[in-house]
Formats: structure tokens, sequence, C-alpha cells
């Protein structure tokens, strides 16, 4: 994979994870946090967009794509509850995240004889 697509890939699954993780919290929140039906809204604006963003990928397989993205969905709620709630990940965390991102790298980046 050319570095550029790789680079236009590696921003689309930051923007995926910033969309869908951030629509989750703005659910939790609105719903949990008892902040109402604006930050209920907004995460289901902010999820739907990540479905969009999803298909923006350059590799054309759902089930890659998305098999992929978990990786990156893992890695990036743990960011996101340092960032935003204050959480402290343990080494497990931080392992099973690495490990995560691994497979993440290995599905979506590996070179295949197409």
């Amino acid at each position: 994979m050319p570095i550029t697509l790789l680079a236009r890939s590696a921003a689309l699954f930051l923007l995926a994870a910033l969309l869908e993780i951030g629509g989750a919290w703005l659910v939790w929140q609105g719903v949990r946090a008892h902040k109402g039906w604006a930050w209920i809204g907004a995460g289901m604006i902010a999820l739907g967009l990540y479905g969009f963003v999803a298909t923006l990928q350059p590799q054309g397989d759902f089930a890659r794509v998305l098999a992929a993205y978990g990786g990156v969905f893992v890695a990036g709620s743990l960011v996101w509850g340092v960032v935003a709630d204050g959480y402290r990940p343990d080494r497990w965390d931080i392992t099973g995240a690495l490990v995560c991102l691994a497979g993440m790298a290995v599905i979506m980046y590996a070179p295949r004889g197409r």
C-alpha cells in the first residue's frame, strides 16, 4: 500500500474512532449522567457520521475494514477514557490495546497477492 493511501487510511480510522467513541460517550453522558436529549441527539449524529466515514476507507472489503477498526476502537476507547474521564489504564489494558492494534495492522495492511 503506498504511503499516501496508508496515511489516508490511518486518518480515516482516527476520525472514525473520534466519531464512534465520542458519539457513544455523548449518549452515555446524556443517559447515565442525566445531561439530556441534546447530548443523546449529538451522540446519535456522531454515530451516524462514523458509519459514513468507515465507507471512505481505500480498502473495499466491509468485513476487513470493520474488523480492523475493532482494534482502533479498543485502543481509542482507553485513550478517550484517560482524556475525558480520568481513567487510568493498567499494564494489562495497555498490553491488550497493543495486541488489538497489532491485529488491526495485520488485518488491514498485510501484503496480499490480489
